[in-house]
């Protein structure tokens, strides 16, 4: 589960998150749901520990992002696609992230060939086009296997077909029991997808 408990961030005088509150239960896919700006990335950077709250908590299963040990088997995330060295190629990329949270290297090629990017994984990142990005975060968020998940705007990039394989990702993470919890600005797309929604605005 992720609990987010009465959190305010600030970047200098700006007001980016202003007392939010909102928890994100296994079994569900929870919509984040609010226009470009309203503060839905700085709330997933804050869960994620990436950014620091100036009050409040979030938590993971009762946890702060920061003091799992190996967090990539617990937690899984796609905060941004671009944001990887674009001179890796997939497989490289994954097979270091392996390593690093002990995740067995078999599950590279599980998510490759989950993700339908098997056949560009020795490319270089740089060299793909969004929707291919966007298919490579999601092999990255999955890689260990985790039971809590959390995307931010990830259908951006992806073709129809692709849209309707990632509903179905999912709905089948949330059938499993998995905490999922998607941001987007489109209630349209939301509605195909969400269990339950938190709106947010202006923070």
């Amino acid at each position: 589960m992720i609990s987010v408990e009465d959190v305010t961030k600030y970047y200098g005088e700006t007001m980016a998150v202003d007392h939010l509150s909102f928890q994100a239960k296994p079994g569900l896919v929870t919509g984040f749901l609010g226009p470009n700006g309203s503060g839905k990335s700085t709330t997933m950077r804050v869960i994620l520990d990436l950014d620091q709250a100036n009050s409040g908590r979030a938590t993971i299963n009762g946890a702060h992002y920061r003091d799992l040990r190996f967090p990539l088997r617990e937690v899984g995330a796609l905060l941004d696609a671009n944001a990887v060295s674009p001179k890796f190629t997939a497989r490289t990329h994954l097979r270091a992230l392996a390593a690093s949270n002990q995740i067995p290297l078999s599950r590279v090629d599980e998510m490759l060939e989950f993700t339908g990017i098997t056949s560009i994984a020795t490319k270089k990142i740089a060299d793909y086009s969004l929707g291919m990005r966007q298919r490579f975060g999601i092999a990255a968020a999955l890689l260990g296997d985790p039971g809590v998940v959390l995307f931010d705007e990830p259908v951006n990039g992806l073709d129809p077909e692709g849209i309707r394989w990632f509903r179905g990702c999912l709905r089948s993470m949330a059938d499993e029991g998995r905490t999922v919890l998607i941001s987007l600005h489109l209630i349209n797309e939301l509605a195909q997808c969400a269990d339950e929604v938190v709106v947010i605005g202006k923070g």
